[in-house]
Formats: structure tokens, C-alpha cells, sequence
């Protein structure tokens, strides 16, 4: 196999320093956050107090407001704002829970408590007095405008106290120190190192890495075989999982994987648009979190396969053929227009060879050649000749 980027091997690494130093900065992060709510709030407080139409401005996170840095290779945000005011009937109630809600995570700062997306939806629920409507329909309009708060306040959601529910394992040639807890991801048996939703320096710090590269898979099912088979025994590196779309904890602890450790990241995905479309989100960031794009991008980041040509190329049977939808073409052909992608002409070829086989693909269809033909052949192969689409 191709010698790959190696990482600097020792006994005792860390990049958050002391866990002192992380509590610290932790506190004073808290205290930037806790302001910045206070200052949104004493904003409403002062219209109010002049008889103005009180109103909260929210960066837009849609397409026309994210451009893409070909100097950086990510996506970022616009100027653009949408204005909420109180005194807009179609405004109001966004409005209103925007207030509910930054209220909820000024109070989980204050009291050092951390909350569940599910918990702050339920924490803001209630029935508003004299009437018959509920502060949320349902747990999708909370998130949403918890998504709204943190670019508003310019404030990571994990800065407002609140995280997602756990998706995603890793396994590998990596030790580390999970609040304050040693973690040897070497020892954690089938089931892995389950990737939190927070993995900021100041939760996860790297102790100790002998791995000379990272690599991500789409899902468990195809993460599984990989743990089984030791394939970060044999070539010395760390397997990750998203569960499909990679959670921001597994996203961010990937990019700190190749930022601060220099370990360079190859995705295993499948032959569709939504495989395609999974690795340019770990790539460069996706439309609706393009304030997060700085943080959590891997623009390093390579495409292992599989891919349109591995239907000849491995000598697979027709049994492994998906036909393609008019859902997967116009997204296949929507993904080919994205600027990160328009000007690459390998990955020009093989959209249009996938839209020409007719068909998709999964990585699990390997299964049909051996059982373990992905992970004793196809990935070795493709690493070994460095066969990458990026």
C-alpha cells in the first residue's frame, strides 16, 4: 500500500491543552454567550420602550445567501437577514419563540446544565394563557429556530448548551480524553466509540494517535464489517460512521482529525447522488449550516468510491443495479452544477457515467463478490494505487 500523510506520533498529545485550560476557556465562552443573548433581548426591551415595533434580524440561511470560497474550498455565508417583528402577524409567532428559546439557553448557561434538541423543545412547550395555541406544533419548528438563534448570536449551538442526539462510532488507532474520561478507541469492542454530539476541544482532547489516516464510511451496517475484519489493525487507521448524513459531532471531529492531527480523511459512500452529495457536505459544508462551513469542512477530504465504473470494474452481477428515479437524476444533475463540482472534470465523468449506467449503487453490493471483498480488496486496492476522486 501507498505510503499515506502520517501523523506526528506521540506519547502524550493534546490540543485543548490542560483540562484547566479548557475549563476556562469554557467559562469564558459561556460568558461571550450569555451577553450576546442579553444583548439581543435588551434590543427588543429598548424598541419597546420607545413604542417601536420590536424585531430580531436572522442571517438568511438559503442558496442565493451561501457562495463558495474557492480559495478556503467551502461554503459560506451571505449579509443577507431576514427581520422578524413582533407587530407582523406572519412574523409574530417566529418572533416570539425566537425570545422563548434564547431565553431557555441564557438559562442552561447560567445554570452550567446542558439540553437535548428534544429537551428544549419541550422545555419551551406550553399553551399560551387565554387561548388555544401552543408555542410549537411540533419538535421541527424548535429546531429550526434554534438554527436561527446561533447564527443570529454568531454562537455555535454547543455555546448555547444545547446538543443533537448521538449518531455515528469510530474505532481505531487513537486514544483520547472525553470529559476528562481516557477513551482507547482501540478497546471499545463491536460497537465502537460512540461519536458525541459535542466534540469541541474542550469535551474531546487527543492523547495519544498512531494512525496514518481516517476512514469514513456512509453507514453502520457497512461500519460493522470494517470493525470486524480489523481493518484499522491491519492498516493502521481510524474507521468513522455517520449513520448516512454525518451529524455535526461526526463532522467536526473529523475535521479536527485532519486540522490537528494532519490525518487525511477518505470517504466510503455510495454510487448515488445522495453518496455524492453526502461527501460534499463533509467537504464543504452544506447550504443550511454554511456559518458552521469553517469549522466543520474537511476540503481535504477524498472520495474513495464506490463508484460508476466498479460495475465492470469489479465484475459485478445485474442483481446490484438500482435503477435511477427522476428524483436521483435531477438531484444527480442539480449536484454537477454546484460550483465545487462544475469545474472538476473526474467528477463530471462520473456523474454523467452513473446517469448514462442508468443505475446507483451501494457499497454493500460488494457483499455479492465476498463477504468481505470491501475490505480485503476494493478499499486496499483503490488506496494502494490511491484511486480518489477529490
Amino acid at each position: 500500500m501507498a505510503k499515506k500523510k502520517s501523523t506526528t506520533k506521540k506519547s502524550s498529545r493534546r490540543t485543548a491543552g490542560s483540562a484547566r485550560d479548557a475549563a476556562a476557556s469554557k467559562k469564558e465562552r459561556d460568558k461571550v454567550t450569555r451577553k450576546k443573548i442579553e444583548q439581543l433581548a435588551g434590543e427588543v426591551v429598548q424598541a419597546s420602550l420607545k413604542m417601536r415595533d420590536p424585531f430580531v434580524d436572522i442571517p438568511t440561511r438559503t442558496v442565493s445567501n451561501t457562495s463558495y470560497n474557492k480559495k478556503k474550498r467551502i461554503l459560506e455565508m451571505g449579509d443577507a437577514t431576514q427581520r422578524r417583528n413582533l407587530f407582523n402577524t406572519g412574523q409574530a409567532k417566529k418572533f416570539m419563540q425566537t425570545l422563548l428559546l434564547a431565553k431557555g439557553c441564557r438559562d442552561l448557561i447560567d445554570r452550567g446544565k446542558t439540553s437535548s434538541l428534544r429537551g428544549m423543545f419541550y422545555a419551551g412547550l406550553h399553551t399560551i394563557e387565554g387561548t388555544k395555541e401552543k408555542t410549537f406544533n411540533d419538535q421541527s419548528e424548535s429546531d429550526v429556530i434554534l438554527e436561527d438563534l446561533e447564527v443570529a448570536l454568531d454562537s455555535l449551538r454547543e455555546e448555547l448548551h444545547v446538543f443533537a442526539k448521538k449518531r455515528g462510532a469510530m474505532v481505531g488507532n487513537i486514544t483520547l480524553i472525553d470529559s476528562g474520561d481516557e477513551i482507547d478507541c482501540r478497546r471499545m469492542g463491536s460497537g465502537g466509540y460512540a461519536i458525541p454530539s459535542i466534540t469541541e476541544p474542550n469535551v474531546i482532547q487527543f492523547k495519544k494517535c498512531e494512525a496514518d489516516f481516517v476512514l469514513h464510511v456512509e453507514k453502520d451496517t457497512v461500519w460493522q464489517r470494517f470493525n470486524e475484519d480489523k481493518f484499522w489493525q491491519k492498516h493502521n487507521c481510524i474507521l468513522t460512521e455517520g449513520s448516512g448524513q454525518p451529524p455535526r459531532g461526526v463532522r467536526r471531529l473529523l475535521a479536527r482529525l485532519n486540522r490537528e492531527l494532519g490525518l487525511p480523511v477518505y470517504c466510503l459512500l455510495d454510487c448515488d447522488p445522495w453518496g455524492h452529495y453526502i461527501y460534499s457536505v463533509i467537504k464543504q459544508g452544506s447550504i443550511s449550516l454554511a456559518f458552521e462551513s469553517q469549522r466543520m469542512a474537511v476540503p481535504d477530504a477524498k472520495f474513495i468510491g464506490i463508484r460508476a465504473m466498479d460495475y465492470e470494474r469489479c465484475e459485478l452481477s445485474d442483481d446490484v443495479k438500482i435503477e435511477l428515479n427522476d428524483r436521483d437524476i435531477t438531484r444527480a444533475k442539480q449536484i454537477m452544477n454546484y460550483p465545487w463540482f462544475a469545474d472538476k472534470k473526474p467528477w463530471q465523468k462520473e456523474i454523467k457515467r452513473m446517469l448514462s449506467n442508468g443505475f446507483k449503487m451501494e457499497v454493500e453490493s460488494l457483499i455479492t463478490k465476498d463477504i468481505s471483498y470491501v475490505t480485503e480488496t476494493y478499499v486496499p486496492e483503490r488506496l494502494t494505487q490511491m484511486d480518489l476522486l477529490d
